[in-house]
């Protein structure tokens, strides 16, 4: 995905000492780690992929055969309301 919106957000010092400690440890870019936070608390980052994983193993295995899984996929994310 193209990164070319721009966005400008004023913080607290401890805020962005954490940020700085973050990227330090990491050694990745402050504004990769605010996108990803936004990603985790707007439902696209590692939670969503958690909760479709816990929902990909309820799903009971269907007995003979191996399944579709693309057919599995397009199904759960049907259920989800969202497009394959």
């Amino acid at each position: 995905m193209p990164l070319d919106q721009r966005l400008q957000v004023l913080i607290d010092e401890q805020r962005l000492r954490r940020l700085r400690r973050e990227s330090q440890r990491t050694g990745a870019p402050i504004g990769a780690i605010v996108r990803e936070a936004i990603d985790e608390r707007l439902g696209e980052g590692e939670p969503a992929r958690r909760a479709a994983f816990r929902a990909l193993l309820a799903e009971p295995l269907p007995e003979g055969r191996e399944p579709d899984w693309e057919q599995v996929k397009a199904d759960m994310l049907d259920e989800a309301g969202r497009s394959p």
